[in-house]
């Protein structure tokens, strides 16, 4: 049988690759970078439940793997100005949890612990200049000219995608103004944060701009939501971080910044999620771009790899109809997505007046009308919380 290709050991590329194996599809898998590669920073934070049931699906245990390490919180906090205006403590879930939070270097070694026993083949340093396909099957070839072909191809090469535009698929969509900084902070041994996510709109230590605090196994991380006309070099680089931290996050931490990084805030999803030929599957950020809160980047595009996975499996199998099946219902998850995040964007980033009034009136009315601080609570996530689409539904 011919091997399935799969372009990207980042965690949608080792979850299509593992989705493969769980259908019993032989799996080879191509990585620019080598082997011993360092991936700084958490960047994808969270893990969410409906992730975990479909890792799980591929690898029995995964899920309880993933989320042994993980960090799962059950207390939200949203303040407005410095006053608390939202707090809920829920109880501690059964079963899987509704998520885990963990840095992405982690979830990536326990993803590519999984795809060596379940026998993918890796192939590191393995740079791909170009993909040709017909209706027959896919041709890769590395800058080095090495070639591999098979069946199917899963194009998890990221935003640069090199499979996407070597089949000249278009991004369609917009880029917002401006950015945000998100760091990861090591916790202080024996003087750990509270257990706590904390979302803090116009923050007085932070000059009246938004924060939020996500802990993480070994630390938490920072996003500060900075203003159109704010300057990168004032507040992006870990020499300013190390100056704007402490009035957010207490004295004492300056010291222990691991990752400092900026966002622009892209919304964008591929013309088509494969090719005219149907050999070709787009997933993760190959086939979509959403600004990095909501946790929508890796969940859905995990989504999109166990999709692709299934889809190409039954291709093997004799459905023609399959990858087109696919590439139709994971396009529109993504613009549903994309949708959802620019709502959120726009309540985060707020540009109009009216927006700006009822933040202040509903944080005003907070104390006697707790669905106002339920509303500033769940708003910055957009539309039911946030949550990433599955294959078939919404959760």
């Amino acid at each position: 049988m011919n091997p399935v290709m799969v372009v990207g050991a980042g965690p949608v590329g080792l979850s299509a690759a593992l989705g493969l194996r769980a259908h019993g599809l032989p799996v080879v898998l191509l990585e620019a970078n080598p082997k011993d590669r360092e991936r700084p920073g958490s960047r994808a934070l969270f893990v969410h439940r409906e992730t975990l049931r479909l890792l799980d699906g591929m690898q029995p245990g995964l899920a309880e793997e993933i989320t042994s390490y993980g960090r799962t919180w059950h207390t939200r906090r949203t303040l407005y100005r410095g006053r608390e205006v939202y707090s809920r403590t829920y109880p501690p879930p059964s079963g899987i949890p509704p998520f885990t939070s963990l840095r992405q270097v982690d979830t990536e070694r326990f993803l590519r612990d999984a795809c060596e026993r379940a026998g993918v083949e890796f192939v590191w340093d393995a740079r791909v200049r170009d993909v040709r396909s017909t209706a027959h099957g896919v041709r890769i070839t590395g800058e080095d000219g090495q070639v591999w072909t098979g069946g199917y191809a899963i194009a998890a090469d990221g935003a640069r995608s090199t499979l996407r535009r070597s089949l000249d698929i278009a991004m369609e969509g917009t880029k917002g103004e401006g950015f945000h900084v998100v760091v990861d902070v090591a916790d202080i041994p024996g003087a750990e944060l509270p257990l706590e996510r904390v979302f803090h709109y116009e923050h007085p230590g932070a000059g009246g701009r938004s924060v939020m605090r996500v802990p993480f196994t070994g630390g938490f991380q920072v996003d500060l939501q900075c203003r159109d006309d704010d300057r990168e070099e004032e507040f992006g680089t870990e020499e300013a971080v190390r100056r704007w931290l402490p009035s957010v996050v207490g004295d004492g931490y300056a010291e222990r910044v691991l990752w400092v990084s900026t966002y622009r805030f892209l919304r964008k999803v591929a013309a088509s999620f494969t090719d005219p030929h149907g050999r070709v599957l787009l997933v993760g950020e190959a086939a979509h771009l959403f600004p990095p809160f909501g946790a929508r980047g890796m969940n859905s595009g995990i989504a999109d790899a166990a999709a692709a996975a299934s889809a190409v499996a039954a291709g093997t199998a004799g459905a023609t109809g399959a990858v087109a099946e696919f590439a139709v219902v994971r396009r529109e998850a993504a613009l549903f997505n994309s949708a959802a995040a620019g709502e959120a964007l726009d309540h985060l980033r707020p540009r109009r007046r009216v927006v700006r009034v009822k933040q202040r009136t509903a944080a005003a009315l907070a104390p006697v009308l707790p669905w106002c601080g339920s509303w500033l609570e769940h708003a910055p996530y957009g539309p039911r919380g946030g949550a990433p689409v599955v294959a078939g539904g919404k959760y």
